[in-house]
């Protein structure tokens, strides 16, 4: 088994790139900083001096870099030296055009380029349970799966190149609006005198047995839902009770003077999202 290269060792791709250290074929590491490589070296990895050195050994090579333009270099040097064959998975949360045009970059070079964010953060990364999706043609995807497998737990394969990239930013969609959702939240309960971190409790206790915001994604389209619809009786249900907690809570923001945009606009749009018409009641 060839070697896995591993480039950027940060705060989440320093602990995958641990659950590669005992890799048969070995691993070889790169970041900027050195007392980083070292601990790695300690543990028997091998340190490049830069990307173009890691292709040299390694033929499925992960970058877990910043941003757009540290993913095009990175790549930009690993293309100097691959060889025909190498895949480069590309971890960082990017634009998914630039997934697709350094794939086809790559492709004189007979290098693939997938991309492969993850999603589970340090914890996720940590404990080797992350979830991974990536974009790319089937054969690569699955010589991803032995490495990627000592780091996450779910790897799905979304689409061609830049789908994995495309469905990380709708996930991260649902999570940081959900962010700004539960800073509207806390301030309705702080002005009615709730305890804020006995609610968090609440909040993260109750998320853990429903499944938080992801447990209505239940349909494989966005569509209007008919009455047919084997998932119409419990959509409507939830619809019916979304609608009445987010009018009590609208009452009791007015109530007590807090603006609740964030509310206001879910309720709006709530029927909607669930592919129905609105509720009876006003």
């Amino acid at each position: 088994m060839s070697a896995v290269g591993f480039i950027g060792l940060g705060q989440i791709g320093g602990p995958m790139a641990e659950h590669l250290v005992d890799h048969p074929g070995g691993l070889v590491v790169c970041d900027i900083r050195p007392e980083v490589t070292a601990s790695f070296a300690e543990k028997g990895a091998k340190v490049a001096a830069d990307p173009a050195e890691v292709a040299k050994s390694a033929d499925v090579i992960s970058v877990m870099v910043r941003d757009d333009d540290q993913v095009r270099e990175v790549v930009g040097g690993i293309l100097t030296t691959a060889r025909a064959g190498t895949i480069v998975a590309l971890h960082s949360t990017i634009r998914a055009g630039t997934a697709e045009q350094l794939a086809e970059q790559a492709v004189p070079r007979r290098v693939t380029v997938v991309d492969a964010p993850v999603a589970g953060g340090f914890i996720g990364a940590t404990g080797a349970s992350l979830a991974v999706m990536i974009g790319g043609p089937e054969e690569a995807v699955e010589r991803c799966r032995e490495p990627f497998g000592r780091w996450a737990s779910l790897i799905v394969h979304m689409g061609p190149v830049g789908a994995g990239t495309r469905a990380k930013l709708a996930r991260n969609l649902l999570q940081f609006a959900a962010y700004s959702a539960a800073s509207e939240a806390q301030r309705l309960a702080e002005a009615a005198g709730i305890d804020l971190l006995a609610l968090a409790n609440v909040i993260r206790h109750s998320d853990r047995v429903t499944g938080g915001p992801g447990a209505i994604m239940l349909r494989s389209t966005t569509a209007h839902l008919t009455t047919d619809d084997s998932l119409f009786a419990i959509l409507s249900h939830t619809r019916d009770l979304g609608e009445k907690d987010l009018r009590l809570a609208l009452d009791l923001g007015r109530e007590l003077g807090v603006d609740l945009p964030f509310a206001a606009l879910a309720l709006e749009r709530f029927a909607k999202g669930l592919g129905l018409e609105p509720g009876s009641v006003p």
